[in-house]
């Protein structure tokens, strides 16, 4: 059982120490400076996914709400990548039921990197079938998906994925087409390092608020998922 310590935010040294990593990528520099690593980032995230866990129990009691497996390593898997440096330079969290993955599966995540505070929901990487169960979806009940979409989207999440270079024909209005034309989609919500939310609770307080503004729309995503993977 984990001691649940209070999260009381970031630091400016939690910010500095990812721009140092950022520019000094490599092992000399990083264990010159693991106990930094701990205490201004690793220890702060966990404290955050903690805080994080009775909401999101809320949202859906089968997610995986162990800060070890929320959290992201800071070393790179490098076997396979034409980039070898060996650290990252942001670190975060992500929510999703158990053994489910995070490609085709709807869920959760915040990030912090050296310029901004990422988070937000939806499906990353699916399956092309997922995605067309989407669009089947929305427009069998375009009205009550209007509703959430817009209960979303008024806590200040944006629309995003990747888009398709060619429009697929249908014929809803134009309100549904930010989440149609896109091989992903997902929310997504910005707030930049000068803000003073992230040096406080406040942070998480707004993770809270937003996500569970995002929820019947999780939920949605994944009825669809759990009904095309029949």
């Amino acid at each position: 059982m984990e001691t649940i310590t209070p999260f009381i935010g970031f630091s400016p040294e939690t910010i500095s120490f990812l721009r140092g990593l950022k520019e000094n990528n490599d092992r000399e520099w990083f264990n010159e400076r693991k106990q930094i690593y701990q205490e201004a980032l690793l220890q702060p995230f966990r404290e955050l996914a903690l805080m994080l866990s009775p909401a999101m129990y809320n949202i859906d009691p089968l997610f995986e709400l162990r800060p070890s497996k929320m959290l992201s390593r800071i070393y790179r898997d490098i076997r396979f990548s034409p980039n070898k440096d060996p650290y990252k330079s942001s670190m975060w969290l992500n929510i999703q039921q158990a053994a489910t993955h995070w490609e085709n599966f709807p869920g959760f995540f915040a990030e912090l990197g050296t310029e901004e505070f990422i988070y937000g929901m939806g499906l990353y990487a699916p399956k092309r079938k997922i995605m067309d169960a989407f669009r089947e979806e929305i427009s069998y009940s375009r009205e009550s998906f209007r509703e959430m979409a817009q209960q979303a989207t008024s806590a200040g999440f944006t629309v995003e994925g990747e888009p398709y270079k060619r429009n697929l024909p249908n014929d809803l209005p134009e309100f549904y087409q930010p989440w149609i034309q896109r091989k992903s989609c997902y929310l997504l919500k910005r707030i930049p390092v000068t803000d003073p939310r992230i040096y406080s609770s406040a942070i998480a307080l707004q993770l809270m608020e937003d996500f569970t503004q995002a929820a019947d729309l999780y939920h949605f995503m994944m009825d669809i998922v759990k009904e095309t993977d029949q």
